[in-house]
């Protein structure tokens, strides 16, 4: 009888009570962390997927009713999804906005000597998960954004968010580490546009770019001249392109500069399931493992 009652009971509950929290992240880093803090309570889709662009993202209507069906919106912030306001309105979404990057002091886009096209974060560099002590942030505030949304799920979140916080905290050390093993005149790193600059203030690394923040800039042909005299006048031997970006101005300015243009680097997306960075933890350690071997 106490089986069957508690059955009857079960049926009862109303169907949010058996479904996981629905979340929708902006793009595939903040959604992986997302996955890494909430477990098993959460569902979470990201809008942008692997190896795409948020830069260049436009939300298509399949987009809008995800987020008008979701409880919790995960973005980075810092002027990075310029499309979140539109997309947010035309969701209706009355859900939990996360701002991962809340609270962050952001780094100021210095000025690259590109000419400048569409997409702009107002000044600041949006790409602050390159840089695992402001992750820290991160982690913290999806972890709150998570309990405020799913209150019954809170201690989960916070034990979530401190094993993971430790794991982040260790790729700082490991990366602190062996990257200081490294002279600092032989630290020097050219990317096809600057998304980096967080991890080159983090670890003493001198980045250089043709283009500025924005994969959706084109760089000049004065700034890409610019940029081959200082590639030769400072012996970079580090130049690479990004996983999501046209790679054929970085190999121009290899050959015009006579240096090898290595492998890719992951920047604002995460690769394939099957690639070596499909997650932040992942994508973070084979960043500075490909620039430490571009160093030797």
């Amino acid at each position: 009888m106490k089986k069957t009652l508690l059955g009857v009971a079960l049926l009862s509950l109303p169907l949010w009570a058996w479904a996981k929290l629905p979340v929708v992240a902006s793009f595939s880093i903040v959604a992986d962390m997302t996955r890494e803090i909430g477990g098993d309570r959460v569902e979470v889709v990201s809008l942008v997927g692997p190896n795409q662009d948020a830069h260049v993202f436009q939300p298509a209507p399949a987009d809008v009713k995800r987020l008008a069906a979701a409880k919790v919106f995960v973005v980075n912030g810092l002027g990075f999804e310029g499309w979140m306001g539109r997309l947010t309105r035309s969701a209706g979404f009355k859900g939990t906005l996360i701002e991962a990057s809340k609270g962050i002091q952001p780094l100021m886009v210095e000025d690259h000597g590109v000419e400048e096209h569409g997409h702009q974060h107002g000044g600041i560099d949006p790409h602050a998960w390159q840089d695992p002590a402001r992750v820290q942030t991160y982690i913290k505030n999806i972890a709150e954004g998570l309990s405020k949304a799913d209150p019954e799920g809170q201690a989960v979140y916070r034990q979530r968010a401190a094993d993971y916080g430790r794991k982040v905290g260790e790729l700082d050390q490991w990366a602190a580490k062996a990257l200081a093993a490294v002279p600092a005149v032989q630290r020097k790193v050219l990317t096809s546009h600057d998304a980096f600059a967080y991890l080159g203030k983090r670890y003493g690394i001198q980045l250089l770019s043709p283009q500025g923040v924005s994969t959706d800039t084109e760089a000049s042909a004065k700034a890409v001249a610019m940029l081959v005299r200082q590639i030769k006048k400072e012996k970079v031997k580090a130049v690479f392109f990004e996983n999501m970006s046209d790679k054929r101005l970085l190999e121009q300015l290899a050959r015009e500069a006579n240096v090898k243009a290595d492998a890719a680097l992951y920047a604002d997306a995460l690769s394939a399931p099957n690639g070596p960075a499909n997650s932040y933890l992942a994508l973070f350690r084979y960043n500075v493992n490909t620039i430490l071997k571009s160093f030797r």
